[in-house]
C-alpha cells in the first residue's frame, strides 16, 4: 500500500485492502493483548510483595480476560469473506399468510440487529403478500464483518405461536428460509459471459408508489447454465435495480463455486432443504411456552421479545464457536 503506484489499478487496490482488513483485525488486538499480559505479569510480581495492589491486579485481570474473549471471537471470523458486507434473503415457506408474516418479523429482526451494530441496511428486493407480510425480501447489510456474523443465520427458521389470522386462535407453525451471501463486488472479479445471462424487466409494484406500478423498473437476471436468478425492484431507477440484481447474482455464483470445492466435506448448496418440518436451524416457540432454541448449538433463551428485537449476538457467537470446532476436528483427521 505504500508503493507510489498502489492506486494505479483501483480494482486490485480494493482487493488488497479487503484482504488486509481481517489480518489487521487479528494482528493489532493480538499485539495489544500480548502487551497487556506482560503488564499483568509485572503487576503480579509487585502484588506478591505488596498486598494493597491486589484490587488493581484483579481489575487488570478482568480486562485481560475480556480482551481474550474478544480476540477469540475475532479469530473465529477468519474466513476469506468474513469481513465483507452481506446480502440477506428471507423467503416465506410452509404456512401461507402465517409464514409471510413470520418472514416480515425476521426482516425486522435483522434490521434491528444491524442498527444495533451500526450497519447500514437497504432493502434491494421485496415481494409483499396480499394479505399480510412478505413472500420474500433481500437486504443489503453494509459494515465490517457483516457477512462473518450473519452467516450463522443461514437456514430454516421455525415459529410456533397462536395465529393472529385465525379467528379460532389456534396454534400454528410457520417456516421461513434465510440465505446469507458475502458481497464480493469490488473484491473479486466474476466473469459472466453475456450469452449466459437472461435479463427481464417487470413492474415493481409494492411500496414504491405510482411510478413503480406504471414503469418496468424491476430487473431480474437469470444465469442460464445454473438457473440461478437475482432480482431487484425497490429502486425507482431501473439502472440501480439492474446493478443491484447483477451484483447479487455474482455473489450467488461465487458462493456456489466456493461450496463446490468443499462438496466432499459438506454439501450445502444445490440441495436446498425443504422449508418445512425437520429442516430448521432454530425454533422460536411463543406458545404454549416461550423459548428460542438453536438446533445446532443447543443455545436457548426465554427472552423471546428481546431476540425478536434483534438481540441475537448470543446465537451468533455460539455458532462461530460451533463452526470453529467442526473445522478443527475436520483438519485434525
Amino acid at each position: 500500500m505504500g508503493q507510489p503506484n498502489f492506486w494505479d489499478n483501483p480494482e486490485k487496490a480494493q482487493q488488497l485492502i479487503q484482504q488486509l482488513k481481517p489480518l489487521n483485525t487479528l494482528l493489532k488486538p493480538f499485539d495489544d493483548l500480548e502487551s497487556s499480559v506482560g503488564d499483568v505479569g509485572a503487576l503480579t510480581e509487585l502484588a506478591g510483595e505488596d498486598a494493597s495492589l491486589d484490587p488493581e491486579l484483579d481489575q487488570e485481570l478482568g480486562k485481560v480476560e475480556k480482551s481474550l474473549e474478544d480476540f477469540e471471537l475475532r479469530a473465529m471470523l477468519s474466513g476469506p469473506h468474513d469481513a465483507s458486507n452481506a446480502y440477506l434473503t428471507i423467503q416465506a415457506g410452509a404456512g401461507g399468510t402465517e409464514a409471510c408474516d413470520w418472514a416480515q418479523m425476521l426482516m425486522r429482526l435483522y434490521a434491528r440487529w444491524a442498527e444495533r451494530h451500526g450497519y447500514q441496511t437497504e432493502i434491494i428486493d421485496e415481494l409483499r403478500n396480499e394479505e399480510a407480510g412478505i413472500r420474500s425480501a433481500t437486504l443489503s447489510i453494509k459494515g465490517d464483518y457483516a457477512y462473518g456474523n450473519l452467516q450463522s443465520e443461514a437456514g430454516v427458521h421455525r415459529l410456533v405461536r397462536i395465529s393472529p389470522f385465525d379467528s379460532n386462535a389456534r396454534r400454528q407453525t410457520s417456516f421461513a428460509a434465510v440465505e446469507v451471501l458475502p458481497e464480493i463486488e469490488g473484491t473479486i472479479n466474476i466473469e459472466i459471459r453475456p450469452e449466459d445471462l437472461k435479463r427481464d424487466t417487470f413492474r415493481s409494484g409494492g411500496p414504491g408508489g405510482q411510478h413503480q406500478n406504471k414503469t418496468e423498473s424491476g430487473v431480474r437476471y437469470t444465469h442460464l447454465p445454473t438457473g440461478l436468478a437475482a432480482e431487484s425492484r425497490t429502486e425507482r431507477s431501473q439502472h440501480k435495480n439492474d446493478a443491484n440484481a447483477l451484483n447479487l447474482l455474482k455473489s450467488k455464483l461465487y458462493q456456489i463455486e466456493e461450496q463446490k470445492q468443499r462438496a466432499a466435506v459438506e454439501k450445502r448448496y444445490g440441495e436446498k432443504m425443504e422449508v418445512s418440518f425437520g429442516s430448521q436451524i432454530r425454533n422460536y416457540t411463543l406458545q404454549p411456552y416461550t423459548l428460542i432454541k438453536d438446533v445446532r448449538t443447543g443455545v436457548e433463551t426465554g427472552q423471546v421479545q428481546a431476540v425478536l428485537d434483534g438481540e441475537i449476538d448470543e446465537f451468533i457467537t455460539a455458532y462461530l464457536r460451533y463452526k470453529a470446532e467442526k473445522e478443527h476436528k475436520r483438519t485434525a483427521k
